[in-house]
């Protein structure tokens, strides 16, 4: 796979006449927060938004940004007519915290562009995500037609998936390990690989750990890499999900339309998908 830098493009200027949001404050080195890079390449996707559109509502600390935006232009008057799909219930709660009118899945009608986060972006536009457990809803919104926005700060360009943590995997409880060992077995002999279930802190507060649980209901399999996924991804892709008893992961392979990139010294670029 070859590197970031051939694809990158400066970023066009904003197709409507929306007012852009003021620049990312520099820190005292020159460089910005990451939280500000994460403001920044939300704010940049959410230019793309117009009125009449059904949206893909993302999750995360990324996408959170997105949805602060889009309830700011909504209060003032400066977009109209437009809905968006939750990818989780943390989601739901923050649009309409923020004026966001929502529909479900089932009578959206179609997605018209969907704004979201990526835990990683490879070269080919692939995505690692999930990591806070909403892969499943996530995925079926995303992928469910019209164009599909990331939003990241270039920390998560990876030169293959699965460098930089887990990949997660999406499980029924029943049997979860078994379901364990069959992923395990996927990766049988890969030097450097390990899986587990994620578990999270007891709510009893005495220092026991319980199963994390998705909004689905279902446990997740963290599978990480030494070196990241080597190989054929749609192929590891495939062999997971003939897996009984996985719901869905975490790779989502040639979903990603565009990736709005927030860079290190505040400028943004734009990654887009090879035709």
């Amino acid at each position: 796979m070859g590197s970031f830098a051939s694809p990158l493009d400066a970023a066009p200027a904003p197709p409507t006449a929306k007012p852009s949001p003021p620049p990312a404050p520099a820190a005292a080195n020159g460089l910005v927060t990451q939280e500000e890079l994460k403001r920044v390449a939300a704010h940049r996707a959410v230019e793309m938004v117009e009125p009449g559109m059904t949206l893909g509502l993302g999750t995360g600390s990324t996408a959170a940004h997105a949805l602060d935006r889009l309830g700011d232009l909504l209060r003032a008057g400066e977009l109209a007519a437009v809905a968006g799909v939750p990818t989780s219930l943390k989601t739901e709660a923050h649009a309409a915290r923020v004026g966001i009118p929502m529909l479900p899945l089932g009578e959206a009608g179609g997605i018209d562009l969907s704004i979201d986060g990526a835990d990683e972006v490879d070269p080919e536009l692939n995505l690692v995500k999930g990591r806070g457990g909403s892969l499943l809803r996530e995925k079926m919104i995303e992928g469910s037609g019209g164009r599909f926005v990331v939003i990241v700060d270039e920390s998560k360009l990876v030169p293959r998936l699965g460098c930089t943590g887990a990949v997660p995997v999406e499980v029924v409880p029943f049997g979860c390990d078994h379901t364990l060992g069959l992923v395990r077995k996927v990766f049988d002999g890969l030097p450097g690989f390990s899986a587990r279930l994620r578990t999270v802190a007891s709510k009893d507060g005495e220092g026991k750990e319980e199963m994390f649980v998705t909004d689905n209901g279902n446990y997740i399999v963290e599978m990480f890499f030494e070196d990241g996924i080597r190989g054929d991804l749609n192929e590891i892709s495939d062999r997971l999900l003939r897996i009984t008893g996985v719901v869905e992961h975490g790779m989502f392979l040639g979903m990603a339309t565009s990736v709005v990139v927030a860079k290190k010294d505040g400028t943004v670029a734009l990654l887009h998908k090879k035709k």
